[in-house]
């Protein structure tokens, strides 16, 4: 289960930081020169709430950039409202209500997590009647404390377990319902391929059954064709898909409607097998539905088929060695896919199929935390630093990045990266392939695409949260 977020939000100087290190139990300096210890200060475990959770400090965010207080203030408000499950939005007990308070108030008023005005630098009982002014944010009375002495920090424990307790419910809620919708249904797995790949002779293969219609005439499969499978004690959907051509070699509409089914059939499943004849070589059509699989952002597993006839006569590792730079070769871009050799036709290495089925959604199901992946991204940016951006003399700068699934409800969860940077036009298309590959050395996600959104820190550079190249299709 995932572990539940909490944000820290407030204007700069409100005592955020200091209040972080009191729910973290730790002592960071606000400002120091040793490398790394702005991005640990942005996420940490919380030790003073009962429930297991994570807290962000989003006063690290964006500290060096060169802007105002609004730009920082906003995107602080944006990635909470983004990424975390519950928000702490401090003011200045003794500062008053303020024209920045006001606007961080509106804003987060839309936020679909639960929001806790937290009223700092309340270090006398006096200072509490403050809390007055602050009422009229719409955000109800507010939690007095000071972190500087430690003060009414019970009162907020209380009032976080309090909520993180509806939280953890409702997460535990969803996990079984999602539980129950695999159970029930089990994976939907498209098998996509060029005619005569071997794509029905796999499905028999599977069930040890001739179900399928199996014949050397390329297109014998015009539609898509669902057939209930078990494995294990779990239930499954083969989709026996029609082989795709190019579409001005189509002489029928018959044709034309299978492939529009097929590519129909990829959006539905939750994992797609590649059918790939390996004795006759990659053709541009087995490049153009990888893409297809690609772009629909789906979890693959390559399939390669009539592997008995693949240099015949060769030692098996010098076999493997050759399939696998042909993969790397012809399917750069879907080297995050791993492969399965296999003969449909004689039955070889079918168990496979599954085995790299189960390790993929293994490692879906074991998503990388909020912490872990800032650490990391901040590293690979300190090994390998952004070029500088040709036409805009700047580079590229990661202030906060965190994962989400847009579908909960789905099998084989494909997560979003989502990067928040200063400026998304200086982010370069292949140093977002270079973080990709970081975060592969470091967490496993095998079979499964890596999808970044990457987000400006404000409407006027770069379109906003629209996102960048990662808003369009894995980086792979």
């Amino acid at each position: 289960m995932k572990i539940p977020t909490i944000a820290i939000v407030g204007r700069p100087n409100v005592g955020k930081s200091a209040i972080f290190n009191r729910l973290a139990e730790r002592r960071i300096a606000i400002v120091h020169d040793e490398p790394g210890v702005t991005r640990d200060r942005i996420a940490a475990p919380c030790k003073i709430t009962d429930h297991p959770c994570e807290v962000i400090d989003t006063g690290g965010i964006g500290m060096k950039l060169d802007d105002g207080f609004h730009d920082q203030v906003t995107i602080e408000a944006d990635i909470a409202m983004s990424s975390a499950d519950m928000i702490l939005f401090v003011v200045d007990a003794r500062d008053g209500l303020t024209p920045t308070d006001e606007a961080l108030a509106q804003k987060l008023r839309r936020a679909k997590s639960p929001v806790f005005l937290i009223l700092n630098k309340a270090d006398h009982h006096a200072q509490e009647l403050m809390a007055g002014d602050f009422a009229r944010l719409g955000l109800g009375a507010g939690v007095a404390i000071s972190a500087a002495h430690g003060r009414g920090f019970g009162e907020l424990a209380e009032l976080m377990d309090e909520t993180l307790a509806k939280i953890i419910e409702a997460q535990s809620e969803e996990e079984e319902e999602i539980q129950e919708i695999v159970e029930r249904d089990g994976l939907k797995i498209a098998i996509v391929g060029k005619p005569n790949a071997g794509k029905s002779s796999l499905i028999n293969a599977i069930l040890k059954d001739d179900r399928t219609i199996v014949s050397e005439i390329a297109g014998t499969t015009r539609d898509a064709i669902d057939i209930p499978y078990s494995w294990g004690e779990e239930k499954h959907t083969l989709i026996d898909t029609a082989g795709l051509r190019q579409r001005q070699k189509m002489d029928t509409s018959v044709e034309v409607f299978s492939a529009m089914r097929t590519e129909k059939s990829i959006r539905r499943a939750d994992i797609c097998l590649l059918v790939i004849d390996l004795d006759a070589g990659i053709s541009s059509m087995d490049r153009k539905i990888a893409k297809m699989i690609k772009e629909e952002r789906k979890p693959c597993l390559i399939i390669l088929n009539k592997w008995d006839l693949f240099e015949a006569g060769g030692s098996r590792q010098a076999r493997l060695d050759k399939a696998k730079e042909l993969i790397n070769h012809e399917l750069f871009f879907l080297s995050w896919a791993p492969y399965a050799c296999v003969s449909a036709k004689e039955g070889q290495h079918i168990s496979q199929i599954f085995n790299q089925i189960t390790r993929i959604r293994q490692a879906a199901s074991s998503p990388i935390t909020t912490g872990r992946l800032n650490r990391l991204l901040s590293d690979a940016m300190e090994i390998k630093p952004p070029s500088q951006h040709k036409k805009y003399k700047k580079r590229v700068k990661l202030m906060y990045a965190t994962a989400v699934v847009n579908d909960k409800y789905t099998a084989i969860p494909v997560p979003q990266f989502i990067l928040f940077v200063n400026d998304k036009r200086l982010m370069h298309e292949h140093y977002e392939q270079y973080l990709a590959n970081r975060i592969r050395e470091q967490h496993d996600v095998l079979g499964v695409p890596i999808v970044f959104s990457i987000r400006s820190r404000n409407a006027s550079k770069g379109g906003g949260a629209k996102g960048g190249h990662g808003d369009l299709g894995p980086v792979e």
